[in-house]
């Protein structure tokens, strides 16, 4: 995999599950539990599938990045569109990749669009009228418009469950974590800690999520952390 397609793995995982990238805008390790995971399906299928791309199950790791892509995760978007141009476990389709990538760049984040340019720029006329012509579709399944909603319907609907109605108070809430990085250790969390507003209230979750992806990646990532991923992509590349 290039080198773009390595930062995209190594920060799809330490944007919302480990300290190890220095930033302002990030999701608290200790409140991805399994019950938070499943009310965020964009992060949970984007988290299976990066696990599966460096077990080397590529058809899985497709499979689990669409759940998120259906959900409006860009990252997984443009990891879908990295392996269809690279050919990573899917036969390369170049048409395809930059519809992908194009969706994943609807947002305006600053590496998917110059990634997505680069890729037009590779093309020739007739892949460029095929990526046009295959992207409608693409679009129409994956897109904010429709993504979006799909996202927030679930993100209201967990928030009502916390109380068993509307108002979604979490007052004094404590919670005893029995999955993720606080199970078994005998630490708590504050109910409004793991329902802090910009995990659950839609608006503000996108502004996270523009806050965690709208940087450039370069320089966000250590050596260590982009070779480690690089070597692996490299040794399963077809």
């Amino acid at each position: 995999m290039r080198i773009f397609g390595c930062c995209l793995l190594v920060l799809a995982w330490a944007l919302f599950s480990a300290p190890a990238v220095a930033q302002e805008a990030r999701i608290d390790p200790a409140v991805l539990t399994e019950g938070f995971l499943a009310a965020h399906p964009d992060l949970r299928w984007r988290a299976e599938g990066v696990r599966s791309y460096e077990r080397k199950d590529y058809a899985s790791a497709l499979t689990e990045l669409k759940r998120a892509a259906y959900y409006g995760d860009k990252p997984a978007q443009a990891i879908i569109a990295e392996m269809y141009w690279g050919g990573i476990g899917v036969p390369t389709d170049r048409a395809l990749a930059y519809a992908w990538m194009d969706v994943a760049a609807e947002r305006l984040y600053h590496d998917f669009l110059v990634r997505r340019e680069g890729y037009w720029r590779a093309l020739d006329e007739a892949q460029r009228r095929d990526a046009l012509e295959r992207g409608q579709a693409v679009l129409a399944e994956y897109g904010d418009d429709v993504a979006k909603p799909r996202l927030e319907k679930i993100l209201k609907r967990e928030m009502r469950r916390v109380t068993g109605s509307r108002v979604g108070f979490v007052g004094n809430l404590t919670i005893i974590p029995n999955t993720g990085p606080l199970a078994g250790t005998g630490m708590t969390l504050r109910g409004d800690e793991y329902y802090a507003p910009q995990y659950w209230q839609p608006e503000k979750y996108w502004h996270l999520q523009d806050a965690l992806w709208k940087a450039p990646l370069k320089g966000r990532v250590r050596v260590g952390e982009l070779e480690s991923v690089e070597s692996k992509a490299a040794s399963g590349k077809r």
